[in-house]
């Protein structure tokens, strides 16, 4: 009990600093927006599913693609540095069983990635849907 993680506590207290003063609003804004931008990108791509749900989806993109597996694309996007998890049915049990969904791609944009780093990712999913992924 008398032990403790000062280094952390320090860090998250720095971090909240950091977000206040950017603004919490200001992020949302900035998340939701980029998140936007994929979704667009994505939806132009033949193959590509997007499973995110709502009237206004949150910032994390949740995508799939017929025919490749998504730890395969998780494999890919990483290697090619661009930060992404899988998220599979047993972790979202209901939803993912009433929609019958597969394993799908999530991905996170936060309010330091940039547009260009959107359009990469994009870019790299669209060049696996066409069997150019190196």
């Amino acid at each position: 009990t008398w032990e403790n993680n000062y280094a952390a506590r320090l860090g998250l207290g720095v971090a909240a600093d950091y977000a206040l003063a950017i603004g919490l609003d200001a992020i949302q804004e900035r998340c939701l927006g980029l998140a936007d931008d994929l979704r667009g990108y994505l939806r132009d791509i033949p193959g590509v599913a997007i499973h995110d749900l709502g009237e206004r989806p949150a910032a994390i993109v949740s995508f799939a693609i017929d025919g490749i597996e998504s730890l395969a694309i998780n494999a890919h996007l990483r290697e090619k540095r661009i930060n992404v998890s899988v998220s599979k049915p047993p972790s979202t049990l209901l939803d993912a069983s009433a929609r019958r969904l597969p394993p799908v791609v999530r991905v996170s944009p936060h309010y330091y990635n940039t547009e260009g780093e959107i359009a990469k990712a994009a870019a790299l999913v669209s060049d696996l849907t066409k069997g150019k992924a190196n």
